[in-house]
């Protein structure tokens, strides 16, 4: 496959984002990204596990860290929060992986139009970028069928830090949730209404370019529990393919497959759906790891689980994602390769500083 080049009449990336891109993947534009920044369902496993009230951070910090030594050398980077697995196991981060930091809170405000993405207080892009990462990533709650006012929170937030995003050169990966109405906020399932729609108009909002995304992490159209293997070749399997298809064409950017907690087969078919499409990678966290986790605190059984069930999934999914995927630099808006902007002999000087972005 190309690598990214620079050609006469292709698209810029300015030289922070082109960087970020090349870090979060592999040579062959494959983003295989675990993340670790889930936190209340990490908490109460440890809460419940611990006969505690509240999380400890040492354990929810340990087992953060845990999985960031055993999954690293199977990813080509790592999400992590700003509340835990960062601080906690920032010496056990590898330094030859690209890092994805999360720029918001769980906590949400809860409305009843629907729910307000709420970023950490005191947390922002510029101390996300000068930690060293490549990319920042928002999970953004989001139903097309909110209210307005919701709606527009929730999109000039989006384009808020996208040009931060852009302001201090780094990948910002949007995660939109289709979350259910009068749901419960601590925790992620589903939305028992999800329509395929919802998604699809989800993306098509996103796309324009005002909001900046360099990468979608995207969930699957067709809920997890009910999806069909991709390979039955029944009207239901065609049916999700095109589904799936059509988000590959409204983007002309990479987007990865989000795991949303679905268990390790649901995943599997998830992944092949999408991959089949044109997705670039998956960035997951649960399918991957939350059944080793059932081991805490038996941290010995933790980590072998991890190296026994987790390690060969992820190697299982890999394969098929480099079978089928379709690397970033071969999406619609690099097809005709990637040139640095500003390059040339005055680089240092036509770069701009932050001050100018």
């Amino acid at each position: 496959m190309r690598p990214p080049d620079a050609i006469r009449g292709s698209m810029e990336l300015s030289a922070g984002k082109l960087w970020s891109l090349r870090r979060l993947s592999d040579a062959r534009g494959f983003f295989k990204m675990t993340a670790v920044d889930q936190r209340p369902g990490v908490e109460q496993l440890v809460m419940t596990r611990r006969g505690a009230a509240a999380p400890d951070y040492a354990d929810v910090g340990a087992l953060k860290r845990l999985l960031i030594e055993e999954l690293s050398p199977h990813s080509t980077a790592m999400l992590l929060d700003p509340g835990y697995a960062y601080p906690f196991a920032a010496t056990s981060i590898d330094p030859r992986k690209g890092l994805l930091v999360t720029l918001e809170q769980w906590t949400c405000e809860e409305t009843p139009g629907g729910r307000k993405t709420l970023v950490y207080p005191g947390w922002s892009v510029e101390k996300i970028k000068r930690l060293g990462a490549d990319g920042v990533k928002l999970m953004l709650w989001y139903r097309p069928d909110a209210s307005a006012e919701v709606l527009a929170h929730q999109q000039a937030l989006v384009e808020q830090v996208g040009a931060e995003c852009r302001r201090h050169d780094i990948a910002f990966l949007l995660e939109p949730l289709v979350y259910p109405l009068g749901g419960d906020a601590d925790s992620y399932a589903e939305a028992a209404g999800k329509r395929p729609e919802m998604v699809i108009e989800t993306v098509e909002e996103f796309r324009k370019e005002r909001y900046g995304i360099d990468i979608f992490k995207l969930e699957t159209p067709i809920a997890a529990d009910g999806i069909e293997d991709p390979d039955a070749g029944t009207p239901a399997a065609r049916e999700t393919q095109g589904w799936y298809d059509r988000i590959d064409g409204l983007l002309d950017r990479p987007w990865v497959m989000l795991s949303a907690g679905a268990g390790m087969e649901p995943f599997r078919r998830i992944l092949t759906y999408a991959f089949r499409a044109g997705a670039s990678g998956y960035l997951a966290g649960r399918a991957i790891w939350w059944p080793a986790a059932q081991s805490f605190p038996d941290w010995d059984e933790f980590r072998r689980r991890i190296r026994e069930e987790g390690v060969p999934y992820v190697a299982a999914v890999q394969s098929v994602l480099e079978a089928h995927g379709k690397p970033w630099f071969e999406k619609p808006a690099f097809r005709d390769g990637v040139r640095l902007a500003q390059a040339g002999p005055r680089f240092y000087a036509d770069y701009p500083g932050t001050a100018q972005g």
